[in-house]
């Protein structure tokens, strides 16, 4: 495996320590990535999201959905109640897991439903009016400083 020195990043960038550390998480976790549970991640419309797990044998006092330091971090824990059980073929797997989901900046989570066997959390993007863009007249011959003083003189009289 190759190993990356982002570094250099930091010294030549302000600002930016969120995405190096983020890059930083995603080099060192490339060994053994969880695949249980299934999910699926989709975009629901321009700014809404929906992160999908199929969670069979869960149920909604099983299950745990967090958001902590910009991420969420969902868990299940099932309940042994297998005691009286004796099984020929165990094929549904109920064991423990902990899935973390890194969410963007400005993403909210809208809500989480628990049906047919899938956990669904729903998420929205909620971009600030003073992060959008917005569009700058440009004045035509005369200079800023100009249409200041012309503004001034205005006040005075």
């Amino acid at each position: 495996m190759r190993t990356f020195d982002l570094a250099p990043l930091y010294r030549a960038t302000v600002g930016f320590d969120q995405i190096a550390d983020m890059m930083n998480r995603a080099l060192a976790n490339d060994v053994a990535q969880p695949t249980y549970p299934p999910y699926n991640i989709e975009k629901t419309a321009e700014d809404a999201y929906r992160i999908s797990l199929a969670v069979a044998g869960f149920s909604d006092e099983d299950l745990s959905v967090e958001v902590k330091e910009n991420a969420i971090v969902v868990s299940g824990r099932k309940a042994e109640d297998d005691e009286n059980r004796t099984y020929l073929h165990r094929g549904i797997a109920t064991r423990a897991f902990e899935r973390r989901f890194t969410l963007a900046d400005h993403v909210r989570i809208e809500g989480a439903s628990h049906a047919d066997g899938m956990l669904h959390i729903d998420m929205v993007r909620e971009v600030p009016e003073a992060l959008k863009p917005r569009r700058i007249e440009i004045a035509r011959g005369e200079t800023i400083e100009a249409k200041k003083d012309v503004v001034e003189a205005d006040k005075v009289n």
